[in-house]
C-alpha cells in the first residue's frame, strides 16, 4: 500500500511515469473508463477548494468510480468532536482509497499513519501540495516538452504558497539549477526551504523585487496569490495583497515560448487581459490535473495501466 503525503514519496522515475500515463489518459480517456468501476474514493475536505476536490472527484468518475465524503468539516463528525484518527479508520471500511485536505500541517502524515487504504495529501495547510505538483508537472511536460532545463520564477506568495514549496523541491530533484523569486520581503521563501535548495540540490536561487527584473529571461512564469487564510492579522494582509500584478504590458519583453502559470484561483494578480495571451496556460493547468490524477488514483488502486502481473 501506498500513500502520497509528499512529492518525495514517489521516485523521479514513478513522477514522470505518473505525467506520461496522465498525457496518454488526456490523449485518450475513454480507454480508462472503466479502470475504477467499483472503487470508491473518499474525499475529506477540512478545509475549502474548488479546483482539487472537484478534478479529483472528476478523475474518479472518469475512470468509472464512485465518490463519497464532504467539502466542510462542519457537516462530518469531526464538528462533534471526533478525532481525526478515529475518522480515517471509518473510512477505511467505507472507501478504497482517501483524498484529504486539513489545515493543519502533517494532519494527512497523521492519517497515513492509521489508514488502511491509501491517504492523498490534498494541501495541508502551508506545507504541501503534491497532487499540485503533479498538475504543474504534466502541464510542464506538456507545453515545454521536458520537466527539467527550463528558468523558473516564482511570484508572489512564496512564504504560505503551499504550491511553490512542493514544485521547487521537486523541480530541483529533477535538476533544474536556477529559479527566480519575486516576492516582498514579507513574503520570501523560507530560509529552511532555501538552504535545503541550495545545500542539497545545488540551486541558484535570485531574489528580486519586480517582475520586471526577470520576465525577459524566463521560460516559466509560475504566479501565486497573496493568501488571506495564512496571515493572522488582516491588516498585513491588506498591505501587500496588490503587491505584484502581472498585466499584458508587462510581458511584452517575455519570451514568446514561455509560459504562465497559475494554481489558481486568481485574485486580482493577474490582469484579465493576459488570459488572450497565448503564453498563459493557467486554465489549460487546471484541466491537466484532472488527468495526472487519473493516473495517480490507477496507480494507487493497482488498476487500468497500472494492474499487477
Amino acid at each position: 500500500m501506498r500513500h502520497l503525503i509528499e512529492p518525495e514519496d514517489f521516485s523521479l522515475e514513478e513522477i514522470e511515469e505518473l505525467v506520461d500515463t496522465g498525457l496518454k489518459m488526456y490523449a485518450d480517456p475513454k480507454a480508462y473508463n472503466k479502470a475504477c468501476e467499483n472503487k470508491i474514493l473518499a474525499s475529506l475536505f477540512f478545509e475549502p477548494s474548488t479546483r482539487t476536490k472537484f478534478s479529483f472527484d472528476s478523475a474518479m468518475m472518469r475512470l468509472g468510480g464512485n465518490v463519497i465524503g464532504f467539502s466542510d468539516a462542519d457537516t462530518s463528525s469531526a464538528k462533534k468532536g471526533e478525532s481525526l484518527a478515529d475518522t480515517i479508520r471509518v473510512m477505511g471500511y467505507y472507501a478504497d482509497l482517501i483524498v484529504m485536505r486539513h489545515p493543519k500541517e502533517g494532519a494527512p502524515k497523521l492519517a497515513s499513519q492509521y489508514s488502511s487504504i491509501p491517504v492523498v495529501n490534498a494541501g495541508d495547510g502551508g506545507h504541501q501540495h503534491p497532487t499540485q505538483t503533479l498538475t504543474d508537472l504534466i502541464t510542464i511536460k506538456k507545453y515545454k516538452g521536458t520537466i527539467s532545463g527550463h528558468t523558473v520564477a516564482f511570484c508572489g506568495d512564496l512564504k504560505y504558497g503551499r504550491t511553490v514549496h512542493s514544485l521547487i523541491r521537486t523541480l530541483a530533484r529533477f535538476g533544474t539549477k536556477k529559479f527566480m523569486l519575486v516576492s516582498p520581503e514579507e513574503l520570501k521563501l523560507p530560509s529552511t526551504l532555501k538552504r535545503q535548495l541550495v545545500d542539497k540540490y545545488g540551486v541558484e536561487l535570485v531574489e528580486v523585487p519586480y517582475i520586471e527584473d526577470v520576465i525577459d529571461s524566463i521560460d516559466i512564469l509560475y504566479m501565486t496569490r497573496i493568501q488571506k487564510e495564512r496571515f493572522f492579522n488582516e491588516a498585513d494582509y491588506l498591505k501587500l495583497k496588490n503587491s505584484f500584478k502581472l498585466t499584458r504590458e508587462k510581458l511584452k519583453t517575455a519570451k514568446s515560448d514561455m509560459i504562465v502559470m497559475h494554481p489558481l484561483p486568481r485574485v486580482n494578480e493577474i490582469a484579465y487581459d493576459v488570459d488572450d495571451d497565448p503564453r498563459a496556460v493557467y486554465f489549460e493547468q487546471s484541466e491537466m490535473g484532472v488527468y495526472v490524477r487519473m493516473a495517480l488514483i490507477a496507480k494507487l488502486l493497482e488498476v487500468g495501466p497500472y494492474v499487477r502481473s
